[in-house]
């Protein structure tokens, strides 16, 4: 395979290209933020099962104290009935007046149990409203967090975006400026290599795996046509001579 040397300088600049977009590719995936919101959405995803929980049980005593409140109010209004007919005189049987009374009794110590049961139901649901309001509290500014990271993450990949659409234009006229069999090669180095197809032979060192060439090999590149396209012996990639080569 033969390509001009200026050609094959050419190629050296794709590469950096190349590794510049997976810069970009790798910063994009990396980022910070990236982790943040991980962790935030995990956080939050954790909370809305407490929530759900904490809301239920504030409905459900909030029921329970409605109906807690009608219980005390149905025997306060019964007890005022009894009391009121026990004022009024109109009972002349003492064994009613006997029953009246002890009714009235009764429903008393009933409505002590059920304002007792009443206060209780009011201090648990205190309680759960104020754990509720916690955990809420915790979500919102989890969320928060989370806002102020994803539009952190979308304004650095905006900006990562914008480099690699800026970089793959480069790279698209240098293309243009290859051998289609040089350029297959190129690409399928670049694969078998992380990212690294061809590289520069610089002061006897191939800069794609920093070996220092044999002096058989040296001798091999300088006996090699100037447009000879030439490989390094150690990792395979295409190895590009310049005026830095220490040939």
């Amino acid at each position: 395979m033969i390509a001009e040397p200026a050609v094959q300088l050419r190629l050296l600049d794709m590469q950096a290209l190349d590794a510049r977009l997976d810069q970009i590719a790798h910063k994009r995936r990396s980022l910070p933020q990236l982790a943040t919101i991980a962790e935030l959405d995990s956080r939050i995803a954790g909370l809305r099962d407490r929530i759900v929980a904490a809301e239920t049980e504030v409905d459900d005593l909030e029921r329970g104290l409605a109906k807690a409140e009608s219980d005390v109010e149905q025997v306060r209004a019964r007890a005022a009935k009894d009391q009121e007919l026990l004022d009024s005189g109109r009972l002349s049987s003492s064994k009613e007046l006997e029953n009246l009374q002890h009714e009235i009794a009764s429903l008393a110590r009933r409505q002590g149990d059920l304002e007792e049961s009443e206060l209780e139901v009011m201090e648990r649901l205190e309680d759960a409203r104020t754990s509720m309001t916690t955990i809420t509290t915790e979500r919102d500014g989890l969320r928060a967090r989370l806002d102020t990271a994803t539009a952190e993450r979308d304004a650095a990949w905006s900006d990562a975006d914008r480099d690699r659409e800026w970089v793959a234009g480069e790279r698209a006229k240098v293309v243009t400026e290859i051998p289609a069999d040089l350029l297959a090669l190129y690409e399928k180095l670049r694969l078998d290599h992380n990212g690294v197809g061809a590289a520069a032979l610089h002061q006897r060192r191939c800069e794609g795996c920093r070996m220092e060439l044999t002096p058989t090999d040296l001798n091999r590149l300088r006996d090699a046509a100037p447009d000879s396209v030439l490989r390094c012996e150690e990792c395979r990639r295409i190895l590009v001579r310049t005026p830095e080569s220490g040939l």
